[in-house]
Formats: C-alpha cells, structure tokens, sequence
C-alpha cells in the first residue's frame, strides 16, 4: 500500500514532464535573474519577468494557460474556473489595465519642466522614435504580418509598458519574446547607447556645456499636462489611455493638492502593478510560444530599432547644434528613447567623460519625457491603423 502510494506520488509530480524546451527556458530565466540581481540591470521589472518565466514553465505547476486568452472575446468565468494564479493576474495586461497605470506613476514619478522650459526638446524626442518605424518596415520585409510587425517596431521606442500595450492587443502570441526584449534593451541602455553616442558625434559636440534652463513657474507645470492631453488625444484617439494617465499622473504631481494621492501613486500603486506586470509578461513566455524561430528576429529587430532610435536622437541632436550655433550638446538627443529616467542619465555620464564640469542631465530630461508621449503617440498610430 504505502508503495503504491508512493508512485502515484510520484507520477504527480512534474519531474517526468520536464523536457529540453523546459530546459531551455530554465536557462533563458536564469540569464534574466543574474542580470537583474547581479548586474542590476532594470531588476524592478527584469526580476519579476525573469520569474514568472520560471513559474509558467515549471511542468504541471498549471498557474498559465495561454489557451484561455486566444478569443478575443475573454470569457472570465472561464478563466476564473480553470485558470491557475497568473492567469487570473494576466486579465489586467489582456485588458490593457496594468501598462496604463505604470505611465500614471511614471507621470507621478516625472518632472516636466525641462520639456517646458525648452520646448525644441519635442523634436529631439520624436526624432528618436524613428527606429520604431523603420523596424516595422524591416520587420515587414522578414515576413511578419502588419501587427506583428508594429508589435516588433514599438519596441525602438525602449519603453516596455508601451510594447507591451500594443502586443497585447496586435499580436498577444508575440508578447512573451517583445515585452523580454524590450525591458532587456531597456536594461541595457547603458551599454547599447555610450559606443553610439560616440561614434556619431565630435569630441568638441560632446564637450559642449549648455546654458542653464529657465524657471518654470507653478501654473505652467498645471497647464501643460491638461493641454497636452487634449492635443495629442484629439490627433491621436488611441494613445488616449496612456497619454492620458501619463498626464493625469503629472497633474497630481504639480498641482500641490492631492498630496496624498500623488504618493500612493508614486509608491504603493506603481510597485504593486509592477510586480503584476512583470511577473504575468514573464507567464507568456512558455516554451512552445518562446522557442519559436520568429523569436530571435524579435530580439535582433528589437536591438536595431533600439540602436536606430539613439542614432535618430543624436543625430538630430547634431542638426539642432548647428542650427543653434554650437549651444546644444547633441549627446541629450540619444535621450529621446522614453527610458525614463535611465536614457538621460547616459546622456549625462557619456557628456561629464568628455568634459567633468557638464551636466546635462536636466537638459537630457526634455528629449526624454519627449520620447515617452512620442513611443505613446507611436502605440496609437498603429493601434489606430492595425487593430482590429
């Protein structure tokens, strides 16, 4: 009797399930736990990611189903029935809940007033978008279809909440590889962008020490997020949850009265919807989705609309010093990538290499609140032309 026991045990367990696909992703989630707690590289959201990978390829651990999200129509009930843990966290990114909520304490989180006081600061953050669509033309080409390839592309726009807001809806089998790619490359900012910088600049451009911005007074800091929220939604409709949460988490910032929800959702809100983000995105990537081919074209798509992105800043950034006089250091255009704050810290370190007295971390700070309305404006061009 207790031997019988004992192998039915046994046979319950998921030691005889384990195959090399699981291997693999053991493997791949491994990798992202060592760089998220040893190098440090984005571990807020790389950790989580990293081990909800784990968990959903533990054999018959059953807590992801991806099957129960492939309607588009989702049948909670369902899911609540036979669904294990993450898919119950997973209703909020197939709902397009969690990315918006992570851009309402971003907002929170993000000082607006060097794009106020230099408002130039706009062309700089939309030049670098422009390695999300050169991508999706280059995506089209390897023979991704319109929405993989607009999935493909917004990840040159190095924010993950908004990659992962278009895949969710344009190409949901895609998210796993896009929303690991994206927060990689955002990981790797500091690495991926410095040896570009460099190349597409001077040592005398680098060297340039800019003026200090104006003062920005209280009631600009209010306006400015109420009227751009009405301007880049009425252009654009579909960008609407996300500008508009990016913007209503600025309001709370600046308009001095809602202390205590400016705190919340500048601490207890974005960490709990992180760890949810992070740990569900991770669940996507099982094996049978993540080894797949199309896989490593996302990641080497991803490092090229990444790199295009920086190029298209700097470069920019080369024009605007000309046009200036020499009065704009076009290192702070590799900035207009939306990794906030990360991409305008680069720009800073790279800028004090070639000459200790610069700092430019708050001229860096315009380009890159630039780039992440102009990633979101992006995510609702395409939502806009390829959802259905």
């Amino acid at each position: 009797m207790l031997v019988e026991t004992l192998i039915k045990f046994i046979e319950k367990t998921g030691f005889g399930y384990i195959d090399i696909g699981t291997v693999i992703m053991f493997v791949v989630a491994f990798v992202l736990l060592y760089l998220a707690i040893a190098k440090k590289f984005e571990p807020l959201l790389l950790l989580p990611i990293a081990f909800g990978m784990l968990l959903t390829n533990l054999p018959n651990a059953n807590l992801f189903h991806p099957e129960l999200f492939l309607s588009k129509h989702l049948d909670i009930v369902e899911i609540v029935e036979k669904g294990g843990l993450l898919d119950l966290l997973y209703i909020g990114v197939k709902l397009g809940i969690y990315p918006p909520l992570i851009f309402l304490g971003l907002g929170a989180m993000t000082d607006f007033g060097p794009l106020i006081a230099n408002p130039r600061s706009v062309f700089l953050g939309a030049a670098a978008q422009i390695g999300i669509f050169i991508t999706f033309l280059g995506a089209l080409l390897l023979g991704f279809d319109l929405p993989s390839a607009a999935s493909c592309g917004i990840i040159g726009g190095a924010d993950g909440p908004t990659a992962i807001f278009v895949t969710k809806t344009l190409a949901p089998q895609l998210l796993g590889p896009i929303a690991v790619a994206a927060y990689s490359y955002m990981a790797l900012v500091p690495v991926i962008q410095p040896p570009i910088m460099r190349a597409l600049t001077k040592p005398d451009e680098r060297k340039i020490v800019m003026e200090q911005l104006r003062p920005v007074s209280k009631a600009e800091k209010i306006v400015f997020p109420i009227v751009v929220t009405i301007v880049v939604v009425t252009i654009v409709n579909e960008s609407a949850p996300l500008v508009g949460m990016l913007m209503l988490g600025n309001l709370f910032k600046e308009s001095g009265v809602v202390e205590r929800l400016n705190q919340t959702v500048q601490n207890a809100l974005i960490n709990i919807i992180t760890i949810f983000l992070g740990i569900t995105v991770g669940a996507t990537a099982t094996a049978e989705t993540f080894l797949q081919p199309q896989t490593l074209g996302i990641i080497v798509l991803g490092l090229v609309a990444f790199s295009i992105s920086t190029a298209g800043g700097v470069l920019f950034g080369r024009l605007m010093c000309k046009l200036s006089g020499g009065k704009i250091n076009p290192l702070i255009g590799s900035a207009g990538v939306s990794a906030v704050p990360m991409a305008a810290r680069v720009s800073q370190t790279v800028g004090q290499q070639e000459n200790p007295s610069n700092f430019l971390l708050m001229h860096a700070m315009g380009p890159n609140v630039a780039g992440v309305i102009g990633s979101a404006v992006a995510a609702g061009i395409f939502l806009a032309m390829f959802a259905k």
